[in-house]
């Protein structure tokens, strides 16, 4: 190192620096498909056990199942936008430690609003379509809860494209 500017700059992009950016890509998809997973199979569960006694309600009962697909549709797309900007660090690489604090935090933003939103998408879902089952009027009210449920990803989404453009 010859001047303090260069020293600089290797502070700024560290070597470690896409450590970070990968682990918010992995973070993205992880814990988004672990929300979507779970909200699948206990909504799946319900839709199961409920078809036993209304087989006739087994596809107006899938929606909770593809709402909780699309959670994982959430992390799939941060994490490919993340994976796009990711670069080498160190003297001569362009990935600040900023860029990637800022995309470890936009697929932790995403992966975890994904994970409650599949939680909570599955307990509605299972609950709400054996309902469903019993008391057709149920069917509004479970779809408006699914909707609430899902925009707890959507949330996290908006974050997490909201950091992943922000330059640094």
């Amino acid at each position: 190192m010859s001047t303090a500017a260069e020293a600089a700059a290797v502070d700024l992009k560290p070597i470690y620096g896409p450590f970070f950016g990968v682990l918010g890509c992995s973070f993205a998809m992880i814990f988004s498909s672990l929300g979507a997973a779970y909200g699948t199979a206990k909504s799946g569960a319900g839709i199961s056990s409920m078809a036993v006694m209304r087989p006739e309600l087994i596809m107006k009962s899938i929606i909770p199942v593809v709402m909780a697909g699309i959670i994982a549709i959430y992390g799939l797309v941060v994490s490919a936008l993340i994976a796009n900007q990711i670069g080498p660090g160190g003297v001569e690489g362009t990935y600040s430690l900023f860029k990637s604090a800022l995309h470890l935090g936009a697929g932790l933003s995403v992966g975890l609003s994904g994970l409650a939103a599949g939680y909570a998408i599955g307990l509605v879902g299972d609950a709400g379509v054996r309902g469903t089952a019993q008391q057709p009027r149920l069917f509004v009210g479970m779809i408006l809860i699914l909707i609430f449920a899902e925009v707890l990803g959507l949330y996290g989404l908006i974050v997490a494209l909201v950091l992943t453009t922000k330059s640094g």
